[in-house]
């Protein structure tokens, strides 16, 4: 039994799980959400975890994701449930759940919200991870395609961000995906790996090209690459996309060697790759998944869509210096001198508020000074000073916090002035 006189152990969040204090981290999923959300995506809410077997059957029992990372553990009804890892998978079963895809295609839905991967912490990759998706289920278009790109590129330039660069390829489709595997599992046959590698290669022999060892990817300069065996049907896809991607002005380069981690891809695959991240340089990336749903229960019904990994977004500001949202809590901070005071600027702070203003005040009776310096800490334009004398001639100080200027206003004409003020 523990005493008071007992030393207490503060508490901590788990390793690997970051939280967000500062204005950045809403600006940045905010903005990233705006840019979907004006190309006609609505929200969806995601269940933070689903039946296991979703992500297995979904996301492919060969991939890191299922093998290796997932928070998987039995509920008290000893089913298993698994935090979810990824959005795709989720969306596509709500899609076939509530038959959205029987009120007209596509499809076009967006989440934002966290993650879970057990990893090894570092900076950029969490263990709850926070992501803003897009996906666009239904129809198989390039230009589709094309506007989930340029999507996330608008989102990234919302933030002005500059030193980004998008790589893309084409997976291609069950027209040619046979032969190019048997064409790539005959060349790792002839290769030194070890067997981890090798089982990795006769279960899905793609995930070998995404290999970061030195020792491998040196064994891979002379692998086939896809893109030269590519359908005619995914070429002329894949071609489309470019040209659709040019004709948005959307800078890109093709990376014929790029394999995403997730098996459900086909046709185009893209990344977003911000050098100044260091090893962790991926910010975002997404593709076409044409089997998924089918393979979900649902209608042979193609899709594609991104996530986009607020926290390497924010990272990626930090290294470009870019810091495109105010710190500032409040744009105005209500000082009162007494209890009367305190009264009517809790009704001028509530007018201002319904007016759109962000108000804050100084609560549990503190000084001037010490008010004022709460004032200058929560980053407010403008401080309105009510005290009795003032009450009493029907006036309120009103002072610039940037500028130091100070003057005496109506106490009923303060509300639209600050409005109209705050608005120019």
């Amino acid at each position: 039994m523990t005493t008071v006189s007992e030393k207490i152990t503060a508490f901590a969040a788990p390793k690997g799980i970051p939280e967000y204090y500062e204005p950045g981290f809403t600006h940045v999923r905010d903005t990233l959400s705006t840019a979907a959300d004006r190309a006609g995506y609505g929200y969806i809410e995601l269940p933070i975890f689903e039946d296991t077997g979703l992500y297995a059957r979904g996301v492919g029992e060969s991939t890191d994701v299922v093998s290796k990372e997932m928070y998987t553990f039995a509920d008290r009804g000893e089913r298993s449930v698994t935090l979810r890892p990824e959005g795709t998978a989720g969306v596509v079963r709500a899609v076939i759940e509530h038959n959205l895809d029987r009120a007209g295609l596509p499809v076009k839905l967006r989440y934002a919200g966290p993650f879970f991967r057990y990893e090894r912490p570092q900076a950029g990759r969490y263990r709850q991870l926070q992501q803003v998706g897009v996906e666009a289920i239904g129809v198989d278009d390039p230009a589709l395609d094309a506007e989930v790109i340029a999507v996330a590129d608008e989102g990234f330039k919302a933030l002005g961000l500059t030193g980004y660069r998008l790589e893309l390829t084409s997976l291609g489709d069950a027209e040619c995906r046979p032969a190019y595997r048997a064409l790539l599992q005959e060349f790792l046959a002839g290769l030194d790996l070890d067997p981890a590698t090798r089982t990795r290669a006769e279960i899905n022999p793609l995930r070998v090209l995404d290999d970061k060892r030195p020792d491998v990817r040196k064994q891979m300069e002379g692998a086939p690459l896809l893109l030269d065996h590519l359908s005619e049907t995914s070429a002329a896809h894949h071609a489309a996309v470019l040209q659709h991607l040019d004709d948005l002005g959307v800078a890109y380069t093709v990376n014929p060697r790029m394999v995403r981690g997730l098996d459900y891809y086909t046709k185009t695959t893209f990344e977003f790759v911000h050098d100044g991240l260091g090893a962790q340089s991926g910010i975002g990336g997404g593709g076409r998944y044409d089997g998924l749903m089918e393979t979900l229960g649902g209608q042979a019904l193609s899709g594609v869509g991104f996530g986009i990994g607020v926290d390497r977004t924010l990272l990626a500001c930090a290294a470009e210096g870019v810091q495109p949202w105010s710190t500032a809590r409040a744009e105005v901070f209500g000082v009162p001198l007494g209890e009367a005071a305190k009264r009517r600027l809790v009704v001028i702070a509530a007018a201002l508020r319904k007016a759109g203003v962000r108000v804050d005040l100084s609560y549990g009776g503190r000084g001037l000074k010490g008010a004022m310096k709460s004032a200058d800490r929560s980053g407010a334009r403008y401080a309105l000073v009510l005290g009795e004398r003032d009450l009493e001639a029907g006036t309120i100080g009103v002072k610039d916090l940037q500028s130091g200027d100070q003057r005496e206003i109506a106490l009923d004409a303060v509300v639209g002035e600050l409005v109209a003020e705050l608005a120019g």
